[in-house]
């Protein structure tokens, strides 16, 4: 997935946010010494290795938070940093969540470019698909590997497209928080922070 280009790097912790958490920074870094983005301060907050994608971390959602983190600007980086927390425990089990989420990032596009056509579209699809998969039970490895073939398929080219949008946006690092936040907080929902919500919706 492709960021904004140009923005400077991060320095100094940000305020609530423990003195423990590596110094947020764009992009993958070797090692916590080194700085961390945001998916990487959730590896360290939970069990298991130093990584990007921390298996407590629904793959479409850190999959967002990465983008979200490597354009926005510096301020916002910090000012997202508290997320690291719910993001270290934030799987769904729903067979609905990926294309619910995805579907969320598609809608907050069409509000940036309302015109486009293929957003309109591949909205459709997401909530198509989560319709389908509302009350389906978890499957067998059939199951498994269709979701999985969606996700790295459709679903991540539709998610990689609405972002590409939203990143190009005047006020991109507004739109992008805003939507990162939201999806936190729905996630927290599904997972039992909550009343569980079947629906992902955008900021407007």
């Amino acid at each position: 997935m492709t960021a904004l280009p140009g923005r400077g790097a991060s320095v100094g912790s940000p305020a609530g946010v423990p003195d423990s958490l590596p110094v947020p920074g764009r992009f993958a870094h070797l090692h916590p010494d080194d700085g961390a983005c945001l998916m990487e301060a959730a590896a360290v907050l939970s069990p298991g290795r130093f990584t990007d994608s921390p298996a407590g971390t629904h793959p479409a959602l850190a999959a967002l938070a990465r983008v979200v983190n490597d354009s926005v600007g510096d301020d916002a980086r910090r000012a997202l940093w508290p997320l690291a927390a719910e993001l270290a425990a934030a799987r769904p089990a729903g067979r609905d969540y990926a294309p619910l989420l995805v579907g969320a990032v598609v809608d907050a596009a069409r509000l940036a470019r309302p015109a486009s056509r293929r957003a309109a579209r591949h909205g459709r699809a997401c909530r198509a698909r989560a319709a389908r998969l509302a009350h389906a039970s978890p499957g067998g490895p059939a199951a498994r590997i269709g979701d999985l073939l969606w996700w790295r398929g459709p679903g991540r080219r539709h998610l990689e497209q609405a972002l590409g949008v939203l990143c190009a946006a005047p006020d991109a690092d507004q739109r992008l928080s805003e939507l990162l936040r939201e999806a936190v907080t729905r996630t927290r929902e599904c997972t039992g922070g909550g009343a569980r919500s079947r629906e992902f919706r955008c900021n407007r």
